[in-house]
């Protein structure tokens, strides 16, 4: 086939989604630590405006996981693509599965890597309707299993003070400043003209689980899009490493609190 015809969608490549360990890799790296982490990506494939594409949370899931594997001994796993992105469902390309399809395939891995020697799980959760992946690891850290969920509220907000975000985590609710930052820094190539006059606000969504986000946009955008940078997305990546010290220290320590669990009861904001 020779060159693409007008309307069509360009698929650009996008490098370092997936790992490309051995399993000696995996060995080496695990063998100087007390337990093992894993860090798993989990995104969604839902719309996000006009500008910024359907797998925008699981670029900015793995961007985050792909850092902290640079800065930490982890063993870094493939994305979960698709998620629960049911409040998006009134906009074309949309696609999710249930929340207990979710849990049990987040339950699964988890289950996979403790029987080859991987101890501990972290979730990096790049879809705040994904609620149920903070039952996963309630349930899990009650078992007296190593799992947490990363990035917390707090980790975002430590994030976008020390990036200069100035969109608050409630108005930048989706493909808003922080999203739009993150991939102009990480797939500039995957930002489309139109997210600089794309800004809109509704900081008032009571009724989004029973709505859907149709009731609250009508572009599918609920943020400051206009406000994105890449060196915010930079920034804002280095502030989650900086975050993630804390989470590590605990889930690869030898002695680990029987039940506990680093931050089982949020989501995240994106």
């Amino acid at each position: 086939m020779s060159g693409s015809h007008a309307g069509e969608p360009q698929y650009v490549p996008v490098r370092h989604l997936l790992p490309t360990d051995t399993t000696e890799d995996v060995r080496a790296r695990g063998a100087e630590l007390p337990a093992q982490v894993a860090v798993l990506p989990v995104g969604s494939f839902e719309q996000h405006g006009p500008f910024l594409p359907l797998a925008t949370d699981t670029l900015v899931a793995c961007a985050v996981a792909r850092e902290i594997a640079a800065a930490y001994p982890v063993h870094l796993l493939p994305p979960v693509t698709v998620s629960c992105s049911h409040e998006h469902a009134a906009w074309p390309g949309t696609v999710s599965i249930s929340s207990v399809t979710l849990h049990a395939v987040v339950a699964d891995i988890a289950a996979s890597l403790r029987r080859s020697g991987v101890e501990t799980l972290v979730v990096v959760n790049g879809h705040g309707g994904n609620y149920v992946l903070g039952n996963v690891v309630q349930e899990a850290s009650a078992r007296g299993e190593r799992m947490a969920l990363f990035p917390a509220p707090e980790d975002w907000e430590t994030a976008r003070e020390r990036a200069g975000v100035s969109t608050s985590l409630l108005t930048d609710m989706h493909a808003g400043e922080i999203e739009t930052s993150i991939l102009l820094h990480t797939h500039p190539e995957m930002v489309r003209p139109g997210y600089e006059s794309a800004d809109f606000t509704a900081d008032d969504r009571r009724h989004l689980l029973s709505t859907g986000m149709s009731a609250y946009t009508a572009s599918g955008v609920i943020g400051r899009p206009s406000l994105g940078s890449a060196d915010k997305g930079e920034q804002l990546l280095a502030s989650l490493v900086d975050s993630f010290a804390a989470y590590f220290t605990l889930l690869a320590s030898a002695e680990h609190p029987a039940g506990g669990s680093v931050d089982a009861s949020s989501v995240g904001v994106r």
